[in-house]
């Protein structure tokens, strides 16, 4: 079970290594030479513009938005708050901020990616500017009856008692925060991940608005934390296969050309896959390979599982020969072969409460199993390159295929 939630949270590791980060180098923001600091306090906008443009030449609409925000933020502070006696809680345009943003990132959160120039882009654009319109109408002409509610005092212990925050706002970023971190464990997204650490990053920024330096740090931290999610979740789109979590044919392309000149390499398929999927659909035919891509990972001997194409899959053994290979292989093949995948029933509620009773009077789901045939070869000699590897162990697979399928052959 520790390990199950350590492997979910896992994703979060980035954002808070760069929090971690800013936090720890604030002693030394006042040692800055003159001209560091003109650049560091560029630095928020110099960020902003790399990450839009990442997110414009990704088509990652939910950054974009993010950054936005958090681009707006600084600006408005430097351009409007930034002297040193303005009162903040009294400040229409610092609550309107404080309370629109953590906001809208967990609304960011909650979409689902549209691109950046997409019509339903610009329906949330749309709404974004119709939402600060009605908030700079209703502060203009309302913020004076509604003090009372937007600085009350809820009561929270000192730990969590704000500088600047006022306690409303405080909540409402830490229930933001909350929404944002629950969306990204469940989906495992690192955009997710990216808008929970930028958030952090916000709210840290927006309690040190009278703090130049701190302020333009956790400015700048947010930023780069969403610009670099928007760059390793477009990488993890090009390296990493979506259905089965394997890192991608690309990724194996990569790796093989990273190789020294001992390694071995298996093909595997899977037997009969298109007849089962005619059978079963397409549904069930991508469990299957789901499946199959778990049992893989557990692979022993240091292999490397891809998924190289359609039933197609790959392990590379880096480091090793053939012969050392065969028994972890042997393993995987008995562990698929062995493997019992359930199918829901037509008649089987989707209710889980409701599939439970009927499953409790004796209504059974089906089970369906598949086998796999696996080809090896081992760079060497006769086989100088990745790609003549890769053919002998293609070579091998339709062996094991011609010689009854579910059975490791050597090429």
């Amino acid at each position: 079970m520790f390990w199950v939630v350590a492997n979910k949270l896992k994703i979060f590791s980035v954002p808070v290594v760069l929090l971690f980060a800013a936090g720890f180098s604030v002693q030394y923001l006042s040692r800055m030479s003159q001209d560091g600091y003109k650049l560091f306090l560029i630095a928020p906008y110099l960020v902003s513009v790399l990450g839009i443009f990442l997110s414009i030449h990704f088509h990652r609409g939910r950054p974009f938005i993010a950054i936005l925000l958090l681009g707006t933020f600084c600006w408005i502070s430097r351009t409007y708050l930034s002297e040193q006696q303005i009162e903040f809680t009294l400040n229409k345009l610092y609550q309107a901020i404080i309370l629109l943003i953590p906001f809208n990132m967990a609304l960011v959160a909650a979409m689902k990616e549209r691109g950046v120039f997409t019509a339903a882009a610009r329906v949330r654009y749309s709404f974004l500017a119709v939402q600060f319109f009605i908030a700079f109408w209703f502060f203009k002409y309302n913020f004076i009856f509604s003090l009372p509610v937007l600085a009350a005092n809820l009561g929270l212990p000192d730990m969590l008692a704000p500088n600047l925050l006022t306690q409303p706002s405080l909540l409402i970023g830490l229930f933001s925060l909350i929404v944002i971190g629950l969306f990204a464990i469940f989906r495992q997204t690192l955009i997710d991940a990216s808008l929970f650490g930028a958030l952090i990053a916000f709210l840290i920024a927006a309690n040190r608005t009278n703090s130049p330096h701190i302020f333009t740090l956790f400015t700048t931290t947010g930023v780069s934390i969403l610009t670099l999610g928007v760059i390793r979740d477009s990488y993890n789109m090009a390296f990493k296969d979506e259905l089965t979590g394997l890192p991608s044919r690309r990724s194996l392309n990569e790796s093989l050309n990273g190789l020294g000149s001992r390694y071995a390499l298996a093909m595997l398929d899977v037997d009969h896959f298109k007849k089962f999927n005619d059978s079963y659909g397409h549904d069930v035919g991508d469990q299957v390979l789901k499946a199959v891509a778990h049992l893989m990972m557990g692979v022993g001997g240091g292999g490397k599982p891809f998924r190289y194409g359609g039933e197609e899959f790959t392990i590379l053994f880096p480091g090793k020969s053939s012969k050392e290979a065969i028994p972890e292989l042997e393993k995987v093949r008995k562990a698929i072969a062995e493997y019992k995948l359930s199918i829901r029933s037509p008649e089987r509620p989707k209710d889980k409460n409701n599939g439970a009773k009927q499953r409790n009077n004796g209504t059974k789901s089906s089970t369906v199993s598949v086998t796999i045939s696996i080809g090896v070869a081992e760079r060497g000699e006769a086989l100088p390159t990745s790609q003549y590897v890769l053919k002998a162990a293609d070579k091998a697979l339709y062996k094991a295929k011609n010689l009854g399928r579910n059975q490791v052959c050597l090429s």
